[in-house]
């Protein structure tokens, strides 16, 4: 199912490329809004067999990132559907496909002890929700910085002409909102990511007393959400009390969202991948 979802997200961002070929500005139309539709079905069912196919709850590096790339791909659909951020699909499209494939690659996980405990599986729900949010504000983050850069060398080289790859970029770039757009929709995927990770914290606390009598243990995971959570939280602070915004904000998204990589997903990385655990 992760092949097929990657082979389908592989096929939308030919279609989409093609469009915006002809048409820079062109929007997905409803063939292609039902066609993404349709592999995050494919992808949904591929979490879903991959975390609990078996009958115990399993997660893993890959696993992890293939469950948050397709929350966050879950709200793109949804908010295309009201704002035109269509050409955003060009970008999320092929990261969809490596995303499915990483699980292809590294298929291993570990089971999750206590997994009957209905308060943990509420966790870690909300934590994979999370993830997603921050994930997908992080990657709009890189995009936004991408396209700040690429505004400050026009304005530099106008006379230069543009090699084959730079016609490409100016392709990608050109089928993108508008900055300020994509500015106020980083900064609401922000305020979700951070109401989730404020419940996440919580909902871990009261899992962290329950099985081991310590509401906060010590460890690397803990220590770097609760850090992650404090960057974002001063970001959204900033940006209401100092308005706090362009490179000053993509700069401390990027930051809690390294952080938030080093709590799990990046632990689990070196575990799984390099260290074969």
């Amino acid at each position: 199912m992760h092949a097929l979802a990657a082979a389908g997200y592989a096929v939308l961002a030919v279609v989409a490329w093609r469009a915006v070929s002809s048409h820079p500005e062109a929007r997905a139309g409803a063939a292609e809004r039902v066609g993404l539709a349709l592999v995050l079905l494919v992808h949904g069912i591929a979490v879903q067999q991959g975390m609990l196919g078996d009958g115990d709850l399993r997660l893993g590096f890959a696993l992890g990132v293939s469950a948050a790339l397709w929350m966050g791909l879950v709200v793109f659909w949804g908010e295309s559907l009201w704002i035109a951020i269509d050409g955003l699909r060009l970008w999320l499209m092929p990261i969809g496909a490596i995303a499915t494939l990483l699980v292809l690659l590294f298929p291993d996980g570990r089971v999750i002890a206590h997994a009957d405990s209905g308060w943990l599986r509420v966790h870690l729900a909300i934590s994979l929700s999370a993830y997603a949010m921050i994930t997908i504000a992080a990657l709009h983050a890189l995009l936004m910085a991408s396209a700040d850069r690429r505004l400050h060398e026009l304005s530099t080289d106008a006379a230069v002409p543009a090699s084959r790859t730079g016609q490409v970029l100016a392709r990608l770039f050109d089928a993108m909102p508008p900055l300020l757009m994509l500015e106020r929709l980083l900064f609401r995927l922000i305020w979700v990511g951070f109401v989730l990770l404020t419940l996440a914290v919580m909902t871990g606390i009261i899992i962290s007393e329950a099985l081991s009598g310590k509401p906060l243990p010590f460890d690397h995971k803990t220590v770097f959400t609760l850090l992650s959570w404090l960057t974002f939280g001063l970001l959204l602070l900033g940006r209401q009390v100092w308005g706090w915004r362009g490179r000053i904000a993509l700069r401390w998204t990027l930051t809690g969202f390294a952080l938030l990589l080093l709590a799990y997903t990046g632990s689990r990385f070196v575990l799984e991948v390099i260290l074969h655990r």
